[in-house]
């Protein structure tokens, strides 16, 4: 259910305060030590950060997709690590449980998914199982009211800190593709689970992510999401959690971008060069006019696929054109954003070199840009035919 209107303002305002007050601040002290301050995480569990989209009978707030995309925005205008903290308990680490899970494992576990008790990894990615999800080689062998768990699991967002894991294995040898694959709710405390090192990426420091081995471990069949009921449809339940999640991080360009835009404008308001500001010159006005015409362009899409999934229509296609419209679009943003910097654009002294970095992973996770033209093109060969 939406909120009412007043609601909604309040919940924007406040986290738009919490963005200019306390996490733009800490962002370069974040970047320097590549760690999230542990009080700043506890008050992210105070804001109910953590529930945004989980039902409120479990404990969350409930967000529609529209209102969560708003939120997301707000979000999006500080380093993208901050909201990483956040976002799989709010989309891929929760989703999942919340379409198919069974009432026993939403009771259990989204309330602490949502108070943020909990940290929840989403563990699709294999070393050659990327935008081939249905190439998982991680195997689940039943034995008797249990299955047993082999596989590496990689570039897992969230791992080092996680409680829990959906885990996506093969249960079913002879199926082909994604068919024989089921999706496992597995505590992160269980025996013959052991993590790699966390990975040194490009960007977004303080968001962490590392390798997951699985070493037969062994998970109740009661632990497949959805219950023994839905074995080997897993996948599908990670198909269910993508539309949604890809109008998050579309909507985390768009707040990325705005910021970038933000940016650039005080810059050249502000820098002098050949007597005068380098605002006035129509080259760089050209610039700045073409990063907020693409951001605006952006927000509206991401909004209008939005109100659409909450009215219940089908957007799979409008999703992954405003995955792939609002990532590359945060990119060129990103880009003219260092150019108009000029050589400060290039030093860590200033947020746009690290936003530079950061959002270049928009366009390679919940797939790809290739990935996303290939569903829309799929889709509309489909309607056309």
């Amino acid at each position: 259910m939406a909120l009412d209107p007043e609601t909604l303002a309040q919940l924007l305002s406040t986290v738009r305060r919490f963005v200019n007050e306390r996490l733009i601040p800490l962002e370069a002290q974040v970047a320097e030590e590549d760690r999230m301050p542990l009080k700043l995480v506890q008050e992210m569990r105070e804001l109910g950060l953590f529930g945004l989209t989980i039902p409120e009978q479990y404990g969350g707030l409930g967000l529609n997709t529209v209102e969560e995309c708003q939120v997301v925005m707000e979000l999006g205008r500080a380093a993208p690590a901050f909201r990483s903290v956040i976002g799989t308990n709010n989309g891929i680490g929760s989703q999942g449980l919340v379409m198919d899970g069974t009432e026993a494992q939403k009771t259990y576990y989204l309330p602490r998914l949502a108070s943020g008790e909990y940290i929840g990894s989403f563990a699709l990615t294999e070393p050659d199982a990327g935008s081939d999800a249905g190439a998982v080689k991680t195997r689940a062998l039943r034995d008797g009211d249990d299955f047993i768990i082999n596989g590496t699991k990689r570039y897992i967002t969230n791992a080092p800190s996680a409680q829990l894991f959906t885990v996506f294995a093969r249960t079913d040898q002879d199926l082909p593709g994604s068919r024989g694959v089921s999706a496992f709710l597995v505590d992160a405390g269980s025996a013959g689970i052991s993590l790699g090192p966390a990975n040194k990426k490009m960007g977004q420091q303080g968001a962490h992510v590392c390798d997951v081995m699985f070493d037969d471990c062994r998970v109740p069949a009661a632990n497949i999401i959805g219950g023994p009921e839905n074995l080997n449809k897993g996948f599908q339940t990670a198909m269910k959690t993508l539309d949604r999640g890809r109008l998050h991080i579309s909507a985390l360009s768009v707040g990325c971008a705005q910021r970038l835009i933000d940016m650039s404008v005080n810059y050249a308001t502000e820098r002098q060069q050949f007597g005068q500001a380098i605002a006035e010159f129509q080259l760089l006005q050209g610039m700045m006019a073409d990063s907020q015409a693409e951001c605006y362009a952006a927000q509206c899409m991401v909004l209008d696929a939005a109100r659409r999934r909450d009215e219940g229509e089908a957007v799979t296609m409008l999703a992954s054109c405003a995955k792939l419209f609002a990532t590359e679009m945060v990119g060129r943003v990103a880009d003219r954003a260092v150019q108009i910097h000029g050589g400060a654009g290039y030093m860590d002294e200033y947020a746009v070199s690290r936003f530079y970095r950061d959002v270049r992973l928009f366009r390679i996770y919940e797939g790809t840009s290739q990935i996303q033209q290939g569903i829309i093109a799929r889709n509309l060969i489909k309607a056309a035919g």
